[in-house]
């Protein structure tokens, strides 16, 4: 008896000894998710050329911006003729169930795939974007692979899609240079659709449907594209803007509130615009300056601010971030980075700086961030300001 109740504890011993080890094994077979990081991205949709960049290619949730891609399909679809606007989207028991935001329609229920691309842009419908899923590929899983390879296709090569709608999900992952590629894409691959995206209202059932881009009212020249936000993202968009022929998208992620993110926008996008008409405006004044006088020009960036100093990395992200919201005309050209400081065997500290500012955008940054209760303290430099390019 006695050794038959050993053998059980031995058993049952070896069970739990091994459900340990799986346990513990698991961070390290699963994927990191990312983390709610500040990033903006600024691009001439005609050329290509970077206006503006902070952690363009951070790892980011893109939220209800995965429902551009999910467009992007629907628009294949239609140009290959494999569906018609009048096509009927039916919604499964499980469409049906999905969380809002949502137009709540009911299992067996049906809209046409205009109706649906009206409900996505406006409403941001998550119910929505699971049926269209379920329509084209069958199952949103099998719909969520291809929207992955079409990603990669066209040129996004940090983005995994999971679900049609943006959903939280840890390995649905894009950047914003991933984002501002899918819409120049969406605007050159599908020029005849893209006027769903400036849509301000939506019909349906009785209900009027805003669309939750304030851009459309509020920003001389928007004309698209769409929002997002999920707890773990923060407030997200992208916005393509045309003025005078010339057209900007711009991308940013991590917004504290919708307001902040769509000021931050408006700001970006006007420095854009101005350094545009530099740009074409001074290319010939350009070519004649010399190597010295473009290096005293650089060397002009040599600047930073530290805003504090934490045990992990995510407190310094989030205080750097911030402080770019909070002091969004002296910083949202800079670098954003987290440093670490090596004290002997002790664990480091990581150390939240924004870099590459001129001394005077340094030092008024900082008057205004300890105006705000956030510590701030300027910084020269020892590493050329090219090299942090290149790091980037």
């Amino acid at each position: 008896m006695r050794a038959s109740k050993g053998k059980i504890f031995a058993v049952r011993y070896l069970q739990l000894f091994a459900a340990a080890v799986v346990l513990a094994a698991l961070p390290l077979l699963t994927p990191t998710p990312a983390q709610a990081k500040y990033a903006s991205y600024v691009i001439d949709a005609e050329t290509g050329a970077v206006l503006h960049k902070i952690n363009e290619d951070t790892l980011n949730y893109p939220a209800s911006l995965t429902k551009m891609m999910t467009l992007y399909m629907v628009f294949d679809a239609l140009e290959k003729g494999s569906i018609r606007m009048d096509t009927p989207v039916e919604f499964s028991a499980r469409a049906a169930r999905q969380p809002s935001s949502k137009l709540g329609l009911s299992r067996g229920e049906k809209l046409t795939f205009e109706q649906a691309i009206l409900a996505i842009v406006t409403k941001s419908a998550n119910d929505v974007a699971t049926a269209i899923a379920e329509t084209l590929s069958g199952t949103e899983r099998k719909f969520a692979l291809s929207m992955t390879a079409k990603a990669r296709a066209i040129g996004m090569g940090r983005t995994t899609f999971r679900n049609a709608s943006g959903l939280p999900h840890r390995g649905q992952l894009s950047t914003a240079r991933d984002m501002a590629t899918l819409a120049m894409r969406l605007l050159r691959d599908f020029p005849q659709h893209y006027h769903y995206f400036s849509t301000k209202t939506f019909e349906h059932d009785g209900l009027t449907h805003k669309n939750h881009n304030e851009l459309l009212k509020t920003y001389h020249g928007a004309d698209g594209i769409k929002t997002g936000y999920i707890r773990a993202s923060g407030f997200n968009l992208v916005a393509s803007v045309e003025r005078d022929g010339q057209r900007l998208i711009g991308v940013v992620f991590g917004g504290r509130t919708s307001r902040a993110r769509n000021k931050h926008m408006a700001k970006l996008l006007d420095k854009g615009y101005e350094k545009l008409g530099t740009t074409h405006t001074e290319v010939a004044v350009e070519a004649k300056i010399s190597k010295k006088a473009r290096d005293r020009e650089i060397s002009k960036l040599q600047w930073g601010i530290q805003v504090g100093a934490y045990k992990t990395t995510d407190p310094a992200y989030k205080i750097a971030q911030l402080a770019v919201e909070k002091a969004p005309d002296y910083l949202f050209e800079g670098h954003i980075r987290v440093v670490p400081l090596e004290k002997g065997e002790r664990s480091p500290v990581y150390r939240a700086r924004i870099l590459g500012l001129t001394k005077q955008q340094a030092y008024k940054a900082c008057r205004v961030l300890k105006r705000r209760n956030i510590n701030c303290m300027e910084l020269k430099m020892k590493q050329p300001l090219q090299q942090l390019a290149a790091a980037d």
